[in-house]
């Protein structure tokens, strides 16, 4: 089974989550089982692990790979939006360590059919977990404009997203939009030629966006995190390696909750709300790659590594 993925800021990640022989750790984003073998090796004789992802592809990857761990291993098809109740059912409770790798694996980049990417012709699927009901054809087909150009405003950041709605509007009264190259046909035909003479891909965008959308990354990250952060144990720490500013703010955000106390307004004597702080974010700025790696390594390039540590 081919699965080739290049894990970015492994080290960071894991040294930052302290293995140790005997502990407990989630790895809520498996891929191509990059932090949890690392996870495996550093906790050994008898640290467990336990690994989830929702593209089934991963799932069987790591089973073949990491064969002879499997006493040590727990791996679950699931979505990390889950974690607490599958915590629960496995035996993993309070835990020592949690890692998120956000974003797409280089192998479902890579796979064509997969249709997350706009430099291959392929049907324009987008799911992750392929057992999910909608794909990115019935976004870009059934969506109103409205919605549609919502999704790549928002999700995308693409300051010409009402221009390319207009675009797919246009295309899908002659027929169906079904294909990866079909979008990137369009996209790149709506976006003045003099914005697509510098930077990435015209398409890049509207592709994020509708990735985003397809699979509810971000409602499942914000779901995630807090649902993370309670099966930690105290003096736990969890990990998060993020690939665009939308992402990174959600965890940056985030984890300053963990961390705040009282909010009750300057003028009152006495704290009246209760609130006591429940982490201590770890890395007051992101960890990223070295030059090194974003060189060998190109995808790297955006990444940024945040941690908090439960009290």
């Amino acid at each position: 089974m081919s699965f080739h993925h290049r894990t970015v800021l492994l080290h960071e990640t894991v040294e930052a989550v302290r293995p140790r022989d005997g502990g407990k750790y989630v790895d809520c984003t498996l891929g191509g089982a990059g932090h949890t073998t690392l996870l495996l090796e550093q906790s050994a004789p008898t640290g467990r692990v336990l690994a989830m992802d929702q593209d089934e592809t991963a799932i069987l990857h790591a089973a073949e790979a990491l064969s002879s761990h499997m006493h040590r291993l727990v791996l679950v098809r699931s979505n990390f939006r889950e974690i607490r109740r599958i915590c629960a059912e496995q035996g993993f409770e309070e835990v020592d360590g949690v890692v998120f790798d956000l974003g797409v694996s280089s192998p479902q980049f890579d796979e064509a059919s997969r249709g997350f990417s706009y430099k291959h012709d392929a049907p324009l699927d987008m799911r992750m977990d392929r057992s999910a009901p909608r794909t990115a054809a019935d976004l870009v087909n059934d969506l109103s404009e409205e919605e549609l150009a919502d999704i790549l405003f928002r999700y995308g950041e693409e300051r010409f997203s009402r221009r390319i709605v207009s675009a797919i509007a246009r295309e899908r009264q002659r027929g169906r939009i079904e294909t990866t190259g079909q979008l990137a046909e369009i996209v790149v035909s709506a976006i003045p030629a003099a914005a697509r003479r510098t930077g990435p891909h015209p398409a890049r965008r509207t592709f994020q966006a509708l990735r985003i959308a397809v699979n509810d990354e971000l409602g499942a990250l914000q779901t995630g995190l807090q649902e993370a952060f309670e099966v930690l144990a105290p003096g736990g720490r969890m990990a998060v390696i993020t690939f665009h500013s939308l992402e990174d703010r959600i965890v940056k955000h985030t984890f300053q909750s963990f961390a705040e106390g009282c909010i009750c307004p300057p003028d009152f004597p006495v704290c009246r709300c209760g609130r006591v702080p429940r982490g201590t974010v770890v890395t007051r700025k992101p960890i990223v790659p070295s030059a090194q790696e974003v060189q060998e390594n190109p995808r790297s390039r955006s990444a940024k590594l945040r941690v908090v540590e439960k009290r």
